[in-house]
């Protein structure tokens, strides 16, 4: 005999799923945003970090091929950013980092080693700026015929007594300076660094200006800081010995009323 076809049961037990799926979704609900809210910080906190270490590892590359370019390791090459950091980037910013690391050398040998480094970059320097100086100075010569590139100051002839012209103080420093003095190079460097207005005087140029440009330009002075008197260059003409100072080259002095003395 069949068995009576009982509705309620069998809607019941159709509606069984439906109900599940129905509270699933109404939890889902309730803790999908909150489960959305906590994962997010965790993301941005992971994407920071992630952006840190990308950070962290350019400016490692960065260090080592710069440190590369002078021809240090990148643990030099960051002692000499330390070093900028500190007093010697306030007594002279901008310095490079074979005369820092040279200047504050922990041991003679270290001094040694930076001193032939320094040696063996500023002739490659040279060299380049030499070549590009050469092709500077005949597009020069064709453009402008005539006109030097880097000029030199005229100064006045000592008179027929012999004496020596006189240094001329408008508050200016002047530098005096001679051949085969890295010293003299470095410092005239650094004035430049600075910005510093001053009069440089060669002595023992034997009154050859090409003697005096050819040093300007090894030295690395600047043409448009000529051009604009910023820097004049300079015979000495008895200047040095008639300021009666002494000691060794270069030397930066200034006049301070009226008399010369040593900066």
């Amino acid at each position: 005999m069949l068995e009576p076809f009982n509705w309620s049961k069998r809607c019941i037990t159709r509606a069984t799923p439906t109900l599940v799926i129905s509270g699933m979704i109404a939890l889902w609900g309730v803790w999908a945003p909150q489960a959305l809210a906590e994962a997010q910080p965790s993301q941005e906190i992971r994407a920071r970090q992630s952006d840190t270490a990308i950070q962290g590892l350019h400016q490692a590359r960065s260090n080592e091929e710069q440190a590369r370019e002078w021809g240090l390791t990148s643990q030099e090459f960051s002692r000499y950013q330390t070093l900028m950091q500190g007093p010697r980037g306030v007594y002279s910013p901008g310095l490079d980092p074979l005369t820092t690391l040279g200047i504050e050398a922990r041991s003679a040998e270290e001094r040694r080693r930076y001193a032939e480094l320094q040696v063996q970059a500023e002739r490659q320097r040279v060299n380049k700026e030499l070549a590009y100086q050469r092709a500077y100075d005949e597009a020069n010569a064709r453009m402008f015929p005539g006109e030097k590139v880097i000029q030199i100051t005229s100064s006045p002839v000592p008179g027929a007594g012999g004496s020596k012209p006189a240094l001329q103080g408008d508050g200016r420093l002047a530098i005096f300076v001679k051949d085969d003095c890295p010293p003299c190079i470095a410092k005239v460097q650094d004035l430049q660094a600075q910005r510093q207005t001053f009069d440089l005087y060669f002595v023992g140029s034997q009154g050859e200006d090409e003697h005096i440009r050819r040093w300007a330009i090894l030295a690395g002075v600047e043409p448009k800081n000529v051009h604009s008197r910023q820097i004049t260059l300079n015979h000495d003409q008895g200047r040095w010995m008639g300021l009666g100072l002494g000691g060794d080259l270069p030397a930066v002095v200034r006049e301070v009323n009226g008399q010369w003395q040593r900066h």
